[in-house]
């Protein structure tokens, strides 16, 4: 019984940390109540990938997946540089679309996003919960202090090697492609994460899951695959420059310090007006593929554009980093992690590259 007891007293100290590290802190008891299910659940549910592809009940779709995903380990340790080892040998059935659900949240005349405390990971720009309604009740909570909120469900997240991540069903239905972005993306959080930045640890994610994906694919032999990816890559990087042009424009807009509530207010809306007219023209250049009018079902204002801000303003750089680096993966990730000891003002500097991505 003491030998089981150290076991279970383990693994609520393990769900305890999930909690503190992936959720913000927070002094009611509900809060940390629902992160604590949430991290259980997970471990509760999680089977290892080698029972699940025995199971004879296992779908084929299921299974080639998982396989997939044993290669892109494979490949993370003996190519990237990324600590695969012991990750993502579970798998867990969640029974739903997303695994946490996160809020971002802004000023209703400013795009600087509001920040949460972690402990250890310091100060974030967003706040997830295992719960969608409490994240809605939150949100309301924010909305009636006058702020713009964003509230969006999420695929997956990483503990950052504190815990062993299982495989979550929120995002194995993905293609391949986006499959090894993701795998490669949360790996990097493991080997690279430093305290209170959140755009340099999203962005250099965002930056070593594409270059993985595209070295992947060669790798294997997927030309189509790859070029398909590239393609993809591409539309995505001129829809994010169309929004954070936006964030930019309103940025200008909310340092008018003379201008009335009501006049920002007409000048945001304005602001929002036009990018839906460039979307829509980009759109139509990409022969209708954006599918805008899902996006647009969600709010638009400062907290929308700063998700998309958070994981791609800093991109270019690191691409530019990357290829002065002579594309060696292993160098470059070496020159972020001893970036770790600056603050992420004098980080911005080293981070200015001396010549241009390709």
């Amino acid at each position: 019984m003491a030998r089981k007891g150290n076991k279970l007293d383990t693994c609520i100290r393990q769900m305890a940390w999930a909690a503190l590290l992936l959720l913000p802190s927070c002094s009611t008891v509900s809060f940390y109540t629902q992160a604590l299910r949430g991290q259980a659940e997970i471990i509760r549910k999680a089977r290892p990938v080698s029972a699940v592809l025995a199971d004879p009940k296992t779908k084929p779709f299921l299974r080639q997946k998982l396989k997939t995903v044993s290669d892109l380990r494979a490949f993370a340790m003996s190519d990237l540089g990324l600590p695969a080892k012991g990750q993502y040998v579970r798998y867990t059935h969640l029974g739903r679309r997303y695994v946490v659900w996160v809020i971002f949240a802004a000023p209703e005349f400013s795009v600087e996003a509001k920040r949460w405390w972690y402990p250890l990971v310091g100060s974030v720009k967003y706040r997830g919960f295992f719960s969608e309604e409490q994240a809605e009740k939150e949100a309301a909570k924010l909305r009636n202090e006058g702020l713009d909120v964003f509230l969006g469900g999420v695929e997956a997240y990483s503990t950052l090697g504190y815990l062993r991540d299982p495989l979550l069903n929120t995002f194995m239905g993905r293609d391949d492609s986006a499959l090894a972005e993701l795998i490669f993306h949360e790996l990097t959080h493991q080997r690279v994460y430093l305290s209170g930045d959140t755009d340099f640890n999203e962005a250099l994610a965002t930056v070593v899951g594409r270059e993985g994906a595209r070295r992947w694919l060669k790798a294997r032999g997927r030309k189509a695959d790859l070029i398909r990816y590239e393609k993809e890559i591409r539309v995505e990087k001129e829809f994010v420059r169309e929004v954070l042009k936006t964030r930019e424009e309103l940025k200008q807009l909310y340092a008018q310090t003379s201008l009335s509530k009501d006049a920002l207010r007409q000048g945001k809306e304005a602001v929002f007006k036009q990018l839906r007219i460039r979307l829509e023209d980009m759109n139509h250049r990409h022969g209708g593929s954006l599918k805008l009018d899902r996006w647009f079902l969600k709010p638009v204002n400062n907290a929308r554009l700063n998700t998309l801000a958070t994981y791609n303003d800093l991109v270019p750089a690191f691409e530019s980093l990357l290829h002065e680096c002579g594309g060696d993966l292993e160098v470059f990730i070496q020159s972020m992690e001893a970036l770790s000891p600056l603050p992420p003002k004098q980080r911005r500097l080293k981070l200015q590259p001396v010549s241009p991505a390709p």
